[in-house]
């Protein structure tokens, strides 16, 4: 589906951050580019951890960055009041865009929340099926849509929520941090949608366990992210592969195998 070896995060500047912002602007400005002119595509995910941070749309726009829409990829939650929701999904439509990964996000204190009957939802909560909806409702053929799978939930319950999501509209998957061949993963085969593959390239593996919220396994002592790429590369062949925690101050040449 990507026209690339491997979808590569950046977050974009705290909004809180004491560094000044054009210092925070111009050092994802040098990432951004750096990973476009490897030939790779981006990622840009949406107040990680629940930090509010600048958009992907207004850090790629003081930059003054181009965009190209088969390598971008823009990261979509529910954490957002109505109208915010709506500028984005203008702002993403005016200048073409073409792929959003759409989850239900970490919330926080210092975020919005999206009413769920405001995206046509009827649950307590909106849910990034309901998103999936709206956006395909509002901006029909503009938006490709992808969604996240946790390979470490009860994997009854995340394959059916999968089957809803695809069901809803989304066309691609991304799943959680993958080490070695995961069966779970192996499962996704089943659904005739491209699987992009997560490989953690930090040795920080106890953040990883944090955010997916699991315990940490005997497997993780001694990880290596570059071994497990390569694994993951051995496993999965025909994959994109997203690339998270992946260091800019290093060669990458030695160390990702497709480029």
């Amino acid at each position: 589906m990507f026209d690339c070896p491997y979808l590569i995060e950046i977050l974009t500047p705290k909004r809180s951050n004491v560094q000044p912002m054009e210092d925070q602007m111009e050092t994802f400005a040098a990432r951004y580019c750096k990973t476009a002119d490897s030939g790779n595509g981006v990622s840009i995910p949406d107040n990680p951890m629940g930090q509010p941070r600048y958009s992907a749309l207004e850090a790629i726009e003081f930059c003054k960055l181009p965009v190209d829409p088969a390598r971008t990829v823009i990261n979509l939650n529910t954490f957002h009041a109505k109208k915010e929701l709506d500028r984005l999904l203008r702002a993403a439509s005016e200048i073409d865009l073409k792929y959003l990964l759409v989850v239900r996000g970490d919330g926080g204190a210092a975020l919005a929340k999206l009413e769920p009957g405001a995206i046509g939802g009827t649950g307590s909560v909106a849910t990034s099926i309901d998103l999936i909806r709206y956006i395909h409702k509002e901006y029909p053929y503009q938006f490709v849509t992808g969604v996240a799978f946790n390979q470490y939930s009860p994997i009854s319950f995340e394959t059916d929520r999968l089957r809803q999501k695809i069901e809803a509209g989304a066309k691609f998957v991304v799943t959680q941090p993958v080490i070695g061949k995961d069966p779970n993963v192996d499962l996704l085969s089943n659904f005739s949608t491209p699987i992009v593959v997560e490989a953690w390239m930090s040795k920080k593996l106890d953040l990883l366990y944090k955010s997916v919220r699991k315990e940490k396994e005997e497997r993780a002592q001694g990880y290596d992210p570059v071994d497990n790429l390569r694994i993951l590369h051995d496993s999965y062949p025909d994959n994109t592969i997203y690339l998270s925690m992946l260091s800019f101050s290093q060669d990458w040449q030695p160390i990702l195998p497709k480029l």
